[in-house]
């Protein structure tokens, strides 16, 4: 009788841990977007600014690395203002925009884009990274 409650209880347990673990994959799988370009569009990726209690930390422009990506598309940041809402900031920070733009797109194809932001804060270095599968048509 005791040993069938401890069976019980790891088959319970080892049901719990899959569901949890197929539920820990599936939300890893949406932290990346889609977006579809025409040859010529572009279109905003992020914003970008780096806050503390919905003040600015961040020193001067942050870096961006192209990790992987297609060549007929053009990465670039433009410096602006950004509301963090996000964050519960109803101000506006110092910060700007991703943008990427499809150049000369011969023929259709799928890729996937993997950009890096490194800032320099106030707290020292600090970076994110944003995953995108980007179609692009001609």
């Amino acid at each position: 009788m005791r040993s069938w409650t401890h069976l019980s209880r790891a088959l319970l347990l080892l049901g719990i841990a899959t569901f949890l673990g197929a539920t820990g994959a599936s939300a890893q799988q949406q932290d990346v977007r889609r977006i579809a370009l025409k040859s010529g569009e572009s279109t905003e990726l992020r914003d970008y600014s780096f806050i503390t209690d919905c003040r600015s930390i961040m020193v001067g422009t942050p870096v961006l690395d192209v990790l992987e990506g297609p060549d007929e598309l053009s990465i670039t940041l433009t410096e602006g203002t950004v509301i963090r809402r996000d964050r519960g900031c109803s101000t506006p920070v110092p910060g700007g925009k991703v943008i990427a733009t499809a150049k000369d797109v011969a023929e259709p194809r799928e890729a996937k884009l993997t950009i890096r932001l490194n800032y320099s804060t106030k707290n020292g270095p600090r970076q994110s990274t944003s995953v995108f599968i980007v179609s692009l048509f001609p």
